[in-house]
């Protein structure tokens, strides 16, 4: 059964292996505890069987979310771990009175760009040069 629950340093290492896993420029694990220290209220992991299969992480500036990063190990995608990662996410940020809420997300990132899209995101702004590579993001947003 699926479980959604507040990110403790003891995950560390399961986050780091996901982010290796999505992301081509993955956070350092400093960074991830960074996120943590900062914003712990608002970082969750998704674990299924026991193992931390997702996660996410969120902060609100100035009455607007953002959601730092969304991710889930490739192997246990379109199971709605990212959907419930997601709408908790969104439950936070309304709780500590976020009104809208942006990302960003790669330009090739077609499958997330869809996936937002499902959620009620929309396209508000490209990003040009965003990532290290020199790739675009896309910035989406929601009106909580």
């Amino acid at each position: 059964m699926l479980r959604i629950r507040n990110f403790t340093p003891d995950d560390l290492e399961q986050v780091c292996e996901i982010q290796r896993a999505c992301f081509t420029e993955p956070y350092t694990p400093e960074f991830i505890m960074n996120i943590y220290e900062a914003h712990g209220d608002t970082f969750f992991v998704a674990e299924l069987g026991g193992r931390v299969v997702g996660y996410a992480a969120a902060r609100v500036i100035s009455f607007r979310g953002h959601i730092i990063v969304v991710a889930v190990h490739p192997g246990f995608r379109r199971l709605g771990i990212g959907m419930a990662l997601m709408l908790v996410l969104e439950h936070e940020l309304r709780k500590r009175h976020a009104m809208e809420v942006w990302l960003e997300v790669r330009a090739s990132n077609t499958g997330a760009m869809d996936f937002y899209r499902r959620l009620g995101y929309v396209e508000k702004s490209v990003l040009r040069n965003y990532y290290s590579d020199g790739e675009d993001a896309v910035v989406f947003t929601k009106l909580l």
